[in-house]
């Protein structure tokens, strides 16, 4: 058994990047899946998976340096939600785990001065786990430390034999590990009973065992170098590109709580309490999740084993059973997003039309809008609540709830809010697009 060393030196990765159609209508290519806040922490307040991993790890693991990768379009959401000190390592397109294990890697070595024989260990952001996970992460980071193995993988106890997961064997006689990649059920069945563990993606490693890796595959030894050809790369798992490859593997076995996150059905098996939002059930629904986004009331009477997801970019109502197969039915969906957060707050599209766009803006305080103009529309401000200074053609003017301020098109324009700060802001012109904003 190796000895567990101090977690001074560890840094630890977490994954960030997920599309967002698995759990539309309230996640989408901005806000994915775990920045939904349907989870109570233990002040009782709703957080994200990503706010419920971060906390975590901290909890556990304090001295621990957290990287967290993501694209570059939901980087203003996770400022938003970790607050700014966090560090962001952003991928230009989305590549699968191993592209993005590697950028991360050299982001290590190249901005933060991380040494080659330094602690990595790389996770999820979507599992939902109890706080021995968290340990056992840190029990990952010692054993990459101090074990001569290459890679140590985190083998999760497996619950009940399924086909959605992949499997990690080890050989009770020569220690060797195999893989066995979503099984049929007889087939996990068996490997159950011989003791096989579901592969928790989470890999703990030396900072220095990854970049001969990714130099080996891709030629590149720099961040900027990596990120330049990034769209050229093979998309492709750390998985398959490194632990299939690797004949030096130890593993840490997780005993405790664990379920994927992926799907509605089972995103509703950790909720914090089966309704949110402004919802009214009747005694005789069962089994029946609901989630209310808007300010509006709902209804729910004689459902069984149904999900309901109300949000600003559509409405789901959906067997459980059914709602793993949704991906291709919102693919053919191509409407614009509708809600996000950003670093400085958020947005919500609360009507549209061909020559006009309704939008709820709330601006954290201390936060602004970048100085801008448009060309092809109009806009009128009416400020709602709280307090703030909007800038106009460099004219500073204090605004309160009750304000409204035209900025006919070409008029140069921001605000800044001093409280938390509401503005319904209408849009009216031709072609009202994102593109119509020159900044300065």
């Amino acid at each position: 058994m190796e000895t567990c060393l101090k977690d001074d030196g560890m840094h630890i990765v977490i994954l960030s990047g997920g599309s967002g159609k698995r759990l539309w209508p309230l996640s989408n290519e901005v806000r994915s899946k775990q920045f939904i806040k349907a989870f109570k922490n233990h002040r009782g307040e709703y957080e994200s998976m990503v706010e419920r991993v971060y906390r975590g790890i901290k909890t556990a693991a304090p001295d621990a340096h957290i990287t967290v990768t993501t694209l570059e379009g939901q980087t203003s959401q996770l400022l938003n939600q970790l607050g700014e000190g966090v560090d962001i390592c952003t991928e230009p397109v989305r590549r699968d785990t191993f592209p993005a294990v590697s950028l991360a890697c050299l982001y290590l070595k190249d901005r933060l001065g991380v040494s080659r024989d330094e602690a990595v260990v790389v996770c999820p952001v979507d599992p939902y786990v109890d706080d021995d996970y968290f340990t056992c992460l840190k029990e990952i980071g010692e054993k990459a430390l101090s074990s001569s193995r290459n890679l140590i993988l985190m083998g999760i106890k497996p619950t009940y034999p399924s086909e959605k997961y992949g499997y990690i064997l080890t050989d009770k006689n020569t220690g060797a590990v195999s893989f066995k990649e979503k099984p049929d059920l007889p087939s996990a069945e068996k490997l159950l009973k011989e003791g096989a563990l579901w592969n928790g993606g989470i890999f703990g490693f030396k900072l220095g065992y990854l970049l001969d890796i990714v130099k080996e595959r891709t030629g590149a030894t720099a961040y900027e170098e990596l990120r330049t050809g990034y769209s050229s790369l093979e998309p492709i798992s750390i998985d398959y590109a490194v632990a299939e490859k690797e004949k030096s593997i130890g593993v840490v076995t997780y005993e405790g709580e664990w379920k994927d996150l992926g799907t509605w059905n089972m995103f509703t098996e950790a909720m914090s309490g089966n309704c949110m939002g402004k919802v009214k059930t009747d005694d005789t629904c069962e089994n029946t999740h609901i989630i209310n986004e808007l300010d509006i009331p709902l209804l729910a009477m004689g459902l069984k084993n149904t999900v309901i997801a109300v949000g600003a970019d559509g409405i789901l109502v959906a067997d459980k059973g059914r709602s793993s197969h949704m991906k291709p039915y919102v693919e053919e969906l191509s409407e614009p997003i509708r809600y996000a957060e950003k670093s400085w707050g958020s947005y919500r599209v609360l009507d549209a039309t061909e020559n006009s766009l309704t939008v709820k803006v709330t601006l954290l305080p201390g936060h602004s809008m970048n100085y801008h103009s448009h060309l092809r529309r109009d806009e009128i401000w009416n400020v709602i609540e709280g307090e703030g200074k909007a800038i106009v053609d460099d004219k500073e003017i204090p605004i309160k709830a009750g304000d409204s301020i035209v900025l006919p098109k070409g008029t140069k324009h921001t605000v800044k809010a001093v409280t938390t700060l509401q503005i319904m802001e209408i849009q009216t012109g031709k072609d009202i697009d994102a593109e119509d904003k020159i900044k300065y």
